[in-house]
């Protein structure tokens, strides 16, 4: 395709899928390995049914579609397990991310890998959600004391908690990000707006779906997965629309987080075009993968993991806890 091979192949062919078959062996490797480096291979499959490719090629996503059938059907019987345990507590189940998109049948969802369970629960909520899940099979990930601290005094989620038997984490969210962000959403508005999308199923109204995929990528995280969330804006876009978008995210204090995240899946997966300013050092890090799928550009993906870091906490409570991870050699908790 006239250029070093780096995640614009898959945007490229995700955007237009008759440009593969432009593509050459070396191409093909190359288109293979990075949507399974960004998970979606499964995306990719879906989104290459009908058009003609090569044997080998049609047999690697042929896996891709039935390893992404297969997965959503064990997230939402997750999600059913968890609909039931909330049930008894009296709270509604708000999915959020991947199993939200299988579960309403949004285009977003097509192939879509889904790893952990992600749900929404009032903050007041949280200790009754916390202790029914602990009475129906879950364990705690994070056994160490500083890291479950941590999570129950600045982030936007309870530790992580595995269940013991189907080996299926769930992540309890009460805000889509940390209280100690510089940015703070509005978690009553968030839980209001939820619609139905399943019997005793809800999720995020599309708009603020919208605003939780910029806020995760943007306001809280360092670019990984990008390409993926940003598939997930611009089908959310195609298939929603945006009226009452930037109103939205303005509420939430996130339209500068919105309107880049609009940008950029214009991008990757829109119109053609060019881009101009800080969209284009974004782009360079979201791209960031070579032919075999490996992570390049360390330089650039250091400075987004450190701009996570400085979004995420104030100087002081920053230096504090990398100072206390360093100390008992820990990686500090994720941000969810």
């Amino acid at each position: 395709m006239g250029r070093a091979v780096d995640g614009w192949l898959l945007a490229s062919v995700m955007r237009t899928p008759a440009r593969a078959a432009d593509l050459e062996a070396a191409g093909w490797t190359g288109l293979i390995a990075i949507a399974r480096a960004e998970q979606m291979i499964g995306t990719l499959a879906a989104r290459l049914q009908g058009v003609a490719v090569p044997a080998q090629v049609a047999r690697i996503l042929d896996d891709a579609r039935t390893s992404a059938a297969q997965g959503q059907i064990a997230a939402t019987w997750e999600a059913e397990v968890a609909r039931r345990v909330l049930s008894h507590v009296g709270e509604r189940l708000i999915l959020l991310k991947g199993t939200a998109f299988a579960v309403a049948g949004l285009r977003a969802g097509l192939g879509r890998s889904i790893g952990d369970l992600d749900i929404l629960v009032p903050k007041n909520a949280l200790a009754r959600v916390e202790a029914a899940l602990l009475d129906a099979g879950w364990e705690w990930v994070k056994p160490d004391p500083y890291d479950d601290a941590y999570y129950r005094t600045w982030m936007h989620e309870l530790p992580p908690l595995i269940h013991r038997d189907r080996d299926r984490m769930i992540d309890v969210h009460h805000t889509i990000l940390p209280p100690t962000a510089r940015i703070t959403p509005d978690p009553v508005a968030l839980l209001a707006d939820a619609v139905e999308i399943a019997p005793g199923m809800f999720a995020l109204s599309p708009l603020d779906m919208l605003v939780h995929a910029a806020a995760h990528l943007f306001a809280d995280g360092d670019l990984a997965g990008g390409m993926r969330n940003l598939w997930d804006v611009h089908c959310l876009i195609e298939e929603c629309g945006t009226d009452g978008l930037e109103e939205r995210a303005r509420h939430h204090g996130l339209e500068r987080e919105v309107a880049r995240a609009v940008r950029l899946a214009t991008a990757l997966y829109g119109k053609e075009g060019s881009v101009g300013g800080i969209d284009r050092i974004y782009l360079f890090r979201l791209t960031a993968r070579d032919g075999w799928g490996r992570a390049t550009r360390p330089v650039t993906r250091m400075a987004f993991y450190i701009r996570s870091h400085w979004l995420r906490m104030p100087p002081g409570l920053l230096a504090r806890h990398l100072w206390t991870k360093w100390r008992g050699g820990g990686a500090g908790p994720s941000s969810g």
